[in-house]
């Protein structure tokens, strides 16, 4: 029999949900300046050395515990998604670190231009915040966290040197530059989170072994359990795992006065706060903050301008792969993101699209990830089998586009009336149509695509025009904005509805740019922390 838990009396100064990306870097700031923070994580810990790519057998280990997508883990920690009116499954995990744990740690910054596609193109709306506005913050992200990188890049502002140089590009990398290089196109190494030298606490440079994105047993891929976690718990916060939110509450007055969870021992349970800040990523926030009805909020928290849950930005991708004559070793090193170009990132509108894209380089793993199609179509059984793997395997590189998605109130993120994760919680549920614009881009891409590998030598080129299992970034469900009307948070991450509701995750962004959200999202978080430090000294007690 489930049991009420109440602890009214005690009452912290803010309220984290979530300890991925965004919580952590939250969290750990605002302990730093003395608040009382408590963060309530639905997974938990992670054991480096039970991750998948610890695993002889991870190349099966990530169909399956290890999977990127919450649906086919089903795992009790996971809550499931209907994506079933989506050509594009979301993908998170749920643990401390969050999706850091699974992400490939590619970390480029938004340009410039990202902030104002309205003025500069005429679509969607401008950011209440430019690119100088959190560069700072972008830069004190990259001290924590460690950006392996290298200045000048003339598609991107000159930056603060970066905490270690970038990493090999390897002789399977050098093999598409090439291709770049004869085309006269734009390539730069990538920033990435991931040591290409021994940096913080404990940890060693990437040592190749090829498949980090489904955990780092070595620990080289920076996830904020490694780097944010023990400076908050140094700082004296809390952090509670296995604590599955249900909803926020608030007083007679509307204010948020705590959450509602569901504890590790599956005790009903409450948490007093003076101020709650949001996580929970692009699905988990307009989900919780739906679900959280009172009657001063009829149409879910902070919603008064019905635009929780809309406008949901993924980065639709289409993978371009090519087979070459010769044996690349395409199997070392981190699978993704090592390098890419930005050629066809700006709008040309003589492309007939607006805005643009990003190729991202791609590595592939071993010989079973490689039988099972990889970036392509599976090895067929029977006569001729072992040939066909032996030519895939170590020569097959791939371009991965990820172009700029954007906002439209139709894609949606709601409350499914009938899928309930396993503590009888709604469901969210995803109504996500691609765009003409989205589907331009990818098209001119992969024309783009085939040309670069043919002329980097690649025969046997194969596209996936969009990967179903594409949805990492999950963006715009709680957008900011100087408009009440028009908008759920201000330029500082602060509900207009609530003053002591803050969110600090994708959910707030106004367009979704053409590159890995993440860094944004932490430097967003940091900014957000910096001014409840120096405005919002009442929350403390």
């Amino acid at each position: 029999m489930i049991r009420k838990v109440t602890s009214n009396d005690d009452v912290v100064d803010i309220l984290v949900i979530g300890a991925g990306a965004s919580g952590a870097a939250s969290t750990a700031w605002l302990s730093e300046a003395g608040f009382n923070v408590k963060c309530l994580e639905q997974g938990y810990w992670q054991d480096p050395s039970k991750y998948a790519s610890a695993s002889p057998d991870y190349e099966f280990e990530m169909l399956t515990n290890w999977a990127i997508d919450p649906n086919k883990r089903d795992l009790d920690v996971d809550y499931p998604v209907n994506d079933s009116n989506s050509p594009v499954t979301p993908v998170m995990f749920n643990g401390v670190g969050g999706s850091t744990i699974l992400w490939s740690a590619h970390t480029p910054r938004f340009h410039p231009s990202d902030f104002q596609v309205k003025t500069l193109d005429g679509v969607a709306d401008d950011w209440p915040i430019s690119y100088e506005d959190i560069e700072e913050y972008y830069d004190l992200n990259d001290e924590v966290m460690g950006c392996a990188g290298i200045n000048g890049d003339p598609a991107n502002p000159p930056r603060s040197p970066r905490q270690m140089p970038p990493l090999p590009l390897g002789r399977d990398g050098l093999k598409l530059i090439s291709g770049f290089e004869k085309m006269g196109w734009h390539w730069w190494p990538s920033d990435s989170y991931i040591n290409s030298i021994r940096f913080g606490e404990g940890r060693d440079a990437c040592n190749f072994c090829g498949h980090n994105h489904m955990g780092c047993f070595q620990r080289a891929k920076s996830s904020t359990d490694l780097n944010y976690w023990p400076r908050a718990l140094r700082n004296g916060a809390s952090l509670e795992t296995g604590a599955r939110v249900r909803r926020i509450t608030t007083d007679k007055n509307g204010r948020i006065n705590g959450v509602d969870y569901v504890d590790s021992h599956g005790n009903e349970a409450h948490q007093s706060a003076r101020a709650v800040i949001m996580a929970a990523n692009g699905i988990g926030t307009p989900r919780l903050l739906l679900n959280s009805v009172s009657r001063s909020h009829p149409a879910g928290l902070a919603n008064s301008s019905n635009l929780v849950g809309k406008n949901l930005m993924f980065h639709p991708f289409a993978m371009i792969s090519g087979t070459f004559d010769e044996d690349l070793e395409s199997w070392k090193g981190p699978l993704s993101n090592f390098a890419m170009s930005q050629e066809f990132y700006e709008t040309d509108k003589s492309r007939g699209f607006v805005r643009g894209y990003t190729y991202q380089f791609q590595r592939s793993l071993g010989p079973a990830w490689i039988a099972k199609g990889g970036f392509r179509d599976r090895v067929r059984w029977g006569a001729g089998h072992h040939q066909e793997l032996k030519k895939r395997l170590g020569s097959t590189m791939a371009l991965a586009v990820i172009g700029e998605d954007l906002p439209e109130v139709h894609n949606t993120v709601d409350l499914d009336p009938h899928l309930t994760d396993s503590d009888g919680i709604p469901a969210p549920r995803i109504n996500y149509t691609l765009s003409k614009n989205s589907r331009d881009q990818l098209d001119h891409a992969i024309s783009n695509a085939k040309k670069v590998l043919a002329t980097a030598g690649a025969t046997d080129i194969y596209v996936d025009p969009m990967m179903r299992q594409s949805g990492w970034h999950l963006m715009g469900t709680a957008r900011m904005g100087d408009d009440a009307s028009n908008s759920v948070v201000n330029k500082w991450g602060q509900a207009h509805d609530v003053d002591n509701l803050f969110i600090v995750d994708g959910s707030v962004f106004v367009t979704g740019a053409a590159v890995n959200p993440t860094p944004t999202i932490q430097a967003l978080a940091l900014r957000t922390a910096d001014y409840i430090v120096d405005n919002r000294q009442d929350l403390k007690v």
